[in-house]
């Protein structure tokens, strides 16, 4: 699969063949709803983790102890979701084949859908946690049915019924909201129960979207959609350790959108959530 920008993350020295933990990026934004932009993300969090400490005091673990490898950016084409995704589960599917466990940085949500259909071929009972400020359980945006706000109600079609887990879910349109309490397990507000779901889930693989619109805007404003009366930093942090005794076997961060925080912070929120992240798996 060809990439581009590759950086080596941190400053493992790992290979691709000694690698367990495998990144890439997913450029792609082209279904954004309201503001795009995310698929700039991947390269902004590669600058900006220059300037993060590799070491994590929540953990005690050091990422340049982590055997990781960036692979870069996928190259996509803006403008053909279907295509995009095609190329994201074929990639997905090469890192299985190879026995890594894949962590994709979005881009837009509707990049975890490629990843879905990867993993759903290879584990018939996948299970799917997704912490987010959004239901994206719609069956069609203005009548496209692929797009960052339908892309759970995409997944679900995969997976059946109880089998995807929401969290953090704080807006959505009434019909997402009816349509869960038949199909999905959701929890309004919070990423209270967390660690149930975490217990219930351990016999069975899972897949982890972190959309990082979770997060509230005052600590992180610069993503397409920003939602009102989100989690903290140290909530999300909290539900990522938790996430650790999980049988995750692939996972994606998405929905940072760089320039609508001239700050930086926001990246750098990113960045954080990340590295604390690859210590967890």
């Amino acid at each position: 699969m060809k990439t581009i920008s590759s950086f080596g993350f941190g400053s493992s020295g790992y290979s691709y063949e000694d690698a367990r933990i495998v990144v890439f990026g997913a450029p792609f934004d082209a279904t954004a709803s309201y503001r795009p932009g995310a698929r700039f993300a991947p390269r902004a969090i590669r600058s900006e983790l220059f300037g993060l400490e590799p070491y994590s005091p929540y953990q005690d673990k050091d990422i340049d102890d982590v055997e990781i490898y960036d692979c870069g950016d996928l190259g996509l084409p803006y403008g053909n979701a279907n295509e995009a995704l095609r190329l994201i589960e074929a990639h997905i599917d090469s890192l299985i084949e190879d026995n890594k466990l894949p962590l994709m940085l979005g881009g837009e949500h509707l990049v975890s859908l490629g990843a879905v259909r990867a993993l759903a071929n290879k584990h018939d009972d996948l299970r799917i946690v997704q912490l987010d400020a959004h239901m994206d359980l719609l069956y069609d945006y203005l009548g496209e049915k692929l797009s960052h706000t339908t892309v759970m109600r995409r997944a679900w079609e995969i997976v059946g019924d109880g089998r995807i887990f929401q969290f953090g879910i704080r807006s959505g349109k009434r019909q997402e909201f009816e349509f869960a309490k038949k199909h999905t397990q959701v929890q309004r507000f919070n990423l209270d129960g967390l660690d149930k779901a975490v217990e219930s889930l351990r016999s069975f693989p899972v897949y982890l979207t972190i959309d990082l619109d979770v997060l509230d805007p005052s600590i992180f404003p610069g993503t397409g959609t920003p939602e009102a009366g989100g989690v903290t930093f140290q909530e999300l942090l909290d539900s990522v350790l938790c996430l650790a005794g999980a049988n995750v076997v692939g996972c994606d961060m998405v929905e940072l959108a760089p320039a609508y925080d001239a700050s930086g912070v926001s990246t750098s929120v990113a960045c954080k959530v990340l590295r604390e992240l690859v210590l967890a798996l």
